[in-house]
């Protein structure tokens, strides 16, 4: 089981379309952005990175498919030869089970599940979390991938009246999520901090990550209250999340963490 504790700065290298999505042009350009990418990230000093297919829009709701699930563990498998750090995967929009697939055919030692338990209502339909199915496959595989979840996910609405607290109960407790997430309601968009003080206190014994719209300016204290966070759209050029990642913004960023 990766060592949570140990990672605190989790950068996001945002795949271009993958093949078999409809923007796809040329698997050598997607390996050249991805390499370059997620070595400027480990130069600059993140002590993780998480690799999605975020090119992939419009994404599938829990089957990305057999091209897709190549085209990561390719990936996946050359920014491992490059990079020392602990490696995750996020196959969107909710592909638990090819996450787990590529976590046992390479280095990967987390996933993030955006919907681990509970129902939510998102652009690509009603999405059921699966959290039975995702820990008994991750038992069948052998392989001890740390499972990061989020609580209410960005881009999506959940279904019911759970409130945030019960959903962080039931995400750690009953679906036995190794980790939390806490997001804006987009990417990029910053995390409400009561909502991170909710999800703390109802759930003290997980490591929490806060996972959209973090910024130079408000990374060092994010770090205070939760230990963790994950980020990619504000190391990006000119701040948008599609363009590649620049030197200097990440630099910045480890050292407004203070962890240069």
């Amino acid at each position: 089981m990766l060592n949570l504790p140990s990672i605190s700065l989790i950068g996001v290298v945002h795949l271009p379309a993958l093949p078999g999505s409809p923007n796809h042009s040329c698997m050598d350009a997607v390996l050249e952005r991805a390499m370059s990418d997620a070595q400027i990230l480990v130069e600059a000093g993140f002590n993780a990175l998480i690799i999605e297919n975020f090119g992939d829009q419009p994404f599938s709701a829990t089957d990305a498919g057999p091209a897709t699930i190549a085209g990561m563990t390719s990936v996946i498998d050359r920014i491992a030869q490059i990079t020392h750090v602990p490696l995750g995967v996020n196959v969107l929009r909710n592909d638990t089970i090819a996450a787990l697939g590529i976590a046992a055919a390479t280095t990967v030692s987390f996933i993030r599940v955006n919907v681990h338990t509970g129902v939510m209502a998102t652009d690509q339909g009603i999405i059921e979390g699966q959290a039975a199915k995702t820990l008994r496959y991750r038992k069948l595989l052998g392989k001890r991938v740390s499972i990061l979840a989020d609580v209410h996910v960005k881009h999506a609405t959940p279904l019911g009246q759970q409130d945030l607290a019960e959903a962080a109960r039931e995400t750690a407790y009953r679906g036995l999520a190794d980790g939390l997430i806490v997001s804006g309601v987009a990417t990029g968009a910053p995390t409400d901090p009561r909502h991170i003080e909710v999800v703390r206190q109802a759930v003290p014994d997980r490591r929490l990550f806060v996972g959209s719209g973090v910024t130079h300016e408000t990374v060092a204290d994010l770090l205070g209250k939760t230990g963790g966070v994950i980020v990619g759209t504000a190391l990006k050029q000119d701040g948008i999340t599609d363009n590649p990642v620049d030197p200097d913004r990440a630099k910045a960023f480890v050292q407004a963490a203070g962890l240069a």
